[in-house]
């Protein structure tokens, strides 16, 4: 059974676009003009990812990304005009997982969607724990305990922790840690890694602001204690 995308867009011809290209790789699509109908699909339909667009009618991307993020971690690409840095991240900080800006090529686009569904499919076919002091990492199930108590971490987070946890000790730079977390499908994330970092610890340390498990190495990355 093909998998399905949602695509919350609110320019016709660019839905149209978009909607095409995906059938012709082989997924169900599903489109949406505003944002309040797209939610509501993504509630009854469970697509297996969303190209959310930025600037939407009735309710804004980062509204529809805010309350997707509530009760699913479907993936989810931004697809807007403002590709300002600040926005990338405000996106990623809402729980986005990549961020296209217009123009874009739709092989682009498509080769996005392969490349997050890649992350969700690969992370759901391991079968392995790996467990770091008080930290536990259950690679089949995607989940995550600190002190055995259950933590919530994102698909992107979850793929940095477990990257960080299988090089425990090794000081890694950004690019390492990208390309290891993504196996090379990580466009898009090289200048927020630190965004991503920030977040986890606040998740997993006790005191983020004196970190004790993911370690700034000042000039060169970041090291797992």
């Amino acid at each position: 059974m093909p998998q399905t995308i949602l695509i919350i867009e609110d320019e016709a011809r660019i839905a149209h676009w978009v909607r095409e290209y995906f059938e012709q790789a082989g997924f169900r699509a599903l489109t949406a003009a505003d944002g309040s109908t797209g939610l509501s699909i993504a509630q009854t339909e469970n697509p297996d990812l969303v190209i959310l667009d930025l600037m939407l009618p009735s309710m804004d991307g980062m509204e529809v990304c805010r309350n997707l993020r509530q009760d699913s971690d479907v993936p989810i690409i931004m697809l807007t005009a403002r590709g300002k840095e600040p926005d990338r991240i405000l996106g990623l900080e809402l729980g986005a997982d990549d961020y296209v800006v217009k123009p874009f090529s739709p092989g682009e686009l498509v080769a996005r969607a392969r490349a997050v569904l890649r992350r969700v499919n690969g992370e759901a076919s391991q079968d392995e724990t790996i467990t770091s002091g008080n930290i536990q990492l259950d690679l089949a199930s995607h989940s995550c305990t600190v002190d055995e108590q259950p933590i919530e971490l994102s698909r992107t987070q979850f793929a940095i922790l477990a990257s960080f946890m299988q090089n425990a000790g090794r000081v890694l730079s950004r690019y390492q840690i990208l390309e290891s977390a993504f196996e090379g499908d990580y466009s898009g994330y090289e200048r927020t890694i630190d965004v991503h970092i920030r977040r986890l610890r606040k998740k997993i340390e006790k005191n983020p602001a004196n970190p004790e498990h993911i370690l700034t190495v000042f000039g060169v990355g970041y090291k797992f204690e």
